[in-house]
């Protein structure tokens, strides 16, 4: 049966908070697999040979599939139903994980991983878009709270059960996890979630899907070419070039044609963009700063995978009992105050993480964190989902997924090429090597190659903490309360 907005919005849908949970599961798994996969990375390397081009694809392909098909998967699902969009992205992804497990060959498992972004695309704008229909006002920022905690909980939980399955078993075990919990996830969706969509009739924006398509691979791939050819190289701008082109031609015939995939009008509204231009920022710091901690616990501080993972769960603590705790303060002080309050916390945790040459700073920088992205996300969240109409809360999402993945990308491609410089600039003489494990494993002093990584990380996690706090900035700026 299907259910419009005002159908809705007369009588709340009497399983709604289940539903809540269904959709909170969904989107758990696409978090889990992008952190569980750092913690994989040298099992991986070991048992297919891959080489560090091949790392990277298998990382890329899924960043790449997810960025470029966000914006339409976003416009599809609100006019063909989220939760036919959930369904489907769920067997995409399950499907495209079991094939990762089994991969005989880096390519076979790049092709995998692209599969999986795919499906991640096709399901994650409907998580939200779902939720927007099913909950009022007056319910709606409780339900975007937990499901904010939820999606950070994954991201924070995802090292230590990477960790755990690398230790008991093989590494295909961390694609494999995500089987039956898609299972799972798709008999919750067919059986509770109520199908919901755009009530106006909107057709297909072909020319507008292909123009973001291209614009935002261009962009992503550009971005991704950056740790081996660097700013200045044609690898970085030909395609930047290209997806310059194809984004300013998109919003063009955006502007101009009858019937939009994405209404520009949007960014008009100053909460949305607000919540937007915040959220980019915080991906960039943040993306960057935990891609780069999760080579410095393993390969600085010499844990294990399992115990790399475990030292990062205190991020998820400290955000589930902030999420938890300080709801009725963040109402007081205001969506643009307690933006600009939880994203300098966090600016301050990614600074304390820049001295972390031993455990108990980067304890006290996780746990800072946590407690910043507590307080920041769950308002951003409600920000951005309450200020455009829930009929294109599909298109909405999937806008605002785009531009995180893109400000992740720039992120980790950014810090990790400062780090990279600095890292080889800090190397003794003589020392090969573009990478911490290679410069390990070369026979070198361990403790100068050490130092080496941990200099050029600081600097990079500096760069890190600023882009979070200017993003504070740009909320307490825009996010207003008569915004």
């Amino acid at each position: 049966m299907t259910s419009t907005t005002e159908e809705v919005g007369v009588r709340p849908h009497p399983q709604r908070w289940a539903v809540l949970g269904v959709l909170c599961l969904s989107v758990m798994v696409v978090v889990l697999d992008n952190t569980v996969l750092n913690v994989a990375i040298p099992s991986i390397s070991t048992g297919l040979g891959a080489g560090t081009a091949d790392i990277q694809w298998m990382i890329n392909a899924y960043s790449l599939a997810l960025a470029g098909l966000l914006l339409t998967t976003g416009a599809l699902s609100d006019r063909f139903g989220r939760k036919k969009a959930l369904l489907a992205g769920l067997v995409l992804f399950g499907a495209g994980s079991a094939a990762a497990a089994y991969a005989t060959s880096s390519e076979a498992l790049i092709a995998a991983r692209g599969f999986m972004g795919v499906g991640a695309a096709v399901l994650m704008p409907g998580t939200l878009a779902v939720l927007m229909q099913l909950f009022d006002d007056r319910e709606r920022p409780k339900a975007i709270g937990i499901w904010a905690a939820v999606t950070s909980l994954g991201f924070a939980a995802g090292p230590v059960i990477g960790g755990a399955l690398i230790k008991h078993f093989w590494w295909g075990s961390v694609f494999l996890i995500n089987v039956p919990v898609a299972v799972l996830a798709v008999a919750a969706v067919a059986t509770l979630v109520p199908e919901s969509k755009d009530p106006a009739v909107r057709r297909p924006d072909v020319v507008g899907s292909i123009l973001s398509i291209i614009g935002m691979v261009s962009l992503v791939y550009a971005v991704i070419e950056v740790p081996e050819h660097g700013f200045g190289s044609a690898e970085f701008g030909v395609p930047v070039a290209l997806g310059l082109v194809a984004m300013t031609g998109f919003a063009l015939w955006e502007r101009h044609t009858a019937e939009p995939m994405l209404d520009l009008g949007f960014f008009r509204n100053r909460r949305f963009t607000g919540a937007v231009a915040s959220g980019v920022l915080a991906a960039f710091g943040m993306a960057g700063s935990l891609f780069l901690l999760t080579q410095h616990l393993q390969g600085v501080l010499g844990y294990s995978p399992l115990e790399a993972g475990v030292r990062v769960a205190p991020m998820a603590v400290a955000l589930l009992i902030t999420s938890n705790t300080l709801g009725q303060l963040v109402v007081r002080l205001g969506t643009g105050r307690a933006m600009l309050l939880g994203m300098t916390i966090v600016a301050a945790g990614v600074a304390l993480l820049s001295i972390g040459t031993t455990y108990p700073p980067t304890l006290a920088g996780l746990v800072l964190i946590g407690v910043g992205v507590g307080v920041s996300q769950p308002v951003a969240v409600n920000a951005l989902m309450g200020s455009i109409p829930p009929e294109r809360a599909g298109i909405a999402s999937g806008l605002s997924g785009t531009l995180t993945e893109l400000g992740s990308s720039f992120g980790i491609a950014v810090l990790g090429a400062l780090l990279s410089a600095r890292f080889v600039a800090s190397l003794p003489d003589g020392v090969p090597g573009r990478s911490l494990s290679e410069a390990l494993h070369s026979g070198a002093d361990v403790t100068a190659v050490r130092d080496a990584f941990s200099d050029g990380m600081s600097a990079s996690l500096m760069i890190g903490a600023v882009a979070v706090f200017l993003g504070g900035v740009v909320a307490s700026v825009l996010l207003r309360r008569d915004a």
